[in-house]
Order: C-alpha cells, then structure tokens, then sequence
C-alpha cells in the first residue's frame, strides 16, 4: 500500500483528490493538510511514502514545503500539483528535489500512476511542462536580484528594499537596472512582469 499524504488548501479540490485516490486499490489517503506550514508535522506523524502538494498554499509554498520534507524525512518522495505552467517552478521544483510535477488539469488517471511510477523510485515529469521549462531557459537573475525583485513586485520602494535587504540605496538602483537590462524589460514594472510570468518570483 503506498500511503499519502495530500497538502491542498481548496476543501472541494482536496476533497475530490482524496476520492479519486480512494478508488485505487494501492494508494491509501494517511493524512491531509491545508497549509503548507503544516505538512512537516503531519509527515513526521503519518510517515507517508509520497506528498502531493499542491504547489501554491498558504503558509509556505508547495515547492519550499517539499524541500524541508526532503530534509527532514529524505524518504518520503513529493509530488507537486500546479495549474500555472510557468517554467520558473519547474526549475525550482528540481532544484528542490521533487520526485515529479504534474499539471492540476491533467487525466484523472495519470495522477495515480504518477504515484505509482514515483514510488518506485521514477521522476515523473508533467511533458507540456517540460517543454516550457526547455523553451523558457532559466532565471537569469541571481538570487540577490530576484529578492529585490520580489519586494520591488510587492509594491516596496527603494527605500524599502535598501532597509530590509541591509544594502544601501545605490546598491538597489543598480541592482534594479541590472534587472532590467537582464530581463530585456523596459522598466521595473516590465520586469516584474517577465520575471512573474516566468515564474520566477514564487
């Protein structure tokens, strides 16, 4: 029996998930959470074999949430539910060590064997992901400029960003025109836009 342990925060979508997978003679349902914050205790409780997160939860995203599982209970395999396919999060799920990443709208049947496949040790990779991860390349930003970017993309002034980042106002003018010219934006709001469609701000 392969047991698992569901992380998604809409009850109906969750709730449908858990009867789906109920159907399956070989996967059991051990715990569910709503949080992403709350998948490392039910994991450590339930001890599932596999986690299907979804990957944007509140709390902690779905791709954070995996990588803290890998490193607190390195033999549960996770897979990551996402019904963007932006392919910054497949970048970031892999960095993450995910064992697979599948789109929400896919066949009713491949998230079962999925399941399957990853508990035999596979990587299951969602294909039409995998080709926008290969076309989109990957973040050109360093991880300094994605921060400024990201609180730059929350609305925070330079001012802001320079304090809570512990940098000086300069430091984040020329980290912002580095962004800019980097993403080929013609402003900041360009580039929090190329960089948010390409899903590199979660």
């Amino acid at each position: 029996m392969i047991r698992i342990l569901l992380a998604e925060d809409t009850h109906m979508v969750r709730g449908a998930l858990v009867a789906l997978l109920s159907l399956e003679s070989d996967i059991e349902v051990v715990a569910e959470v709503d949080r992403g914050d709350l998948i490392e205790a039910a994991a450590l409780r339930y001890e599932p074999d596999i986690a299907v997160i979804d990957i944007d939860m509140p709390g902690l995203d779905g791709v954070s949430a995996a990588g803290r599982l890998r490193e607190v209970m390195p033999g549960c395999r996770t897979l990551i539910l996402t019904s963007l396919g932006r392919p910054g999060m497949l970048h970031r799920a892999l960095a993450a060590h995910v064992s697979g990443f599948l789109l929400k709208d896919a066949p009713a049947n491949r998230l079962a064997d999925a399941i399957r496949r990853i508990s035999k040790g596979e990587r299951v990779i969602d294909s039409e992901l995998a080709l926008a991860a290969w076309e989109g390349g990957h973040n050109p930003l360093t991880g300094r400029e994605t921060e400024v970017l990201k609180l730059a993309a929350e609305g925070a002034d330079i001012a802001e960003i320079a304090s809570r980042l512990y940098l000086s106002h300069g430091t984040v003018r020329n980290y912002l025109t580095t962004i800019v010219t980097k993403l080929n934006a013609r402003n900041r709001l360009d580039a929090v836009r190329i960089a948010e469609r390409a899903g590199w701000l979660l």
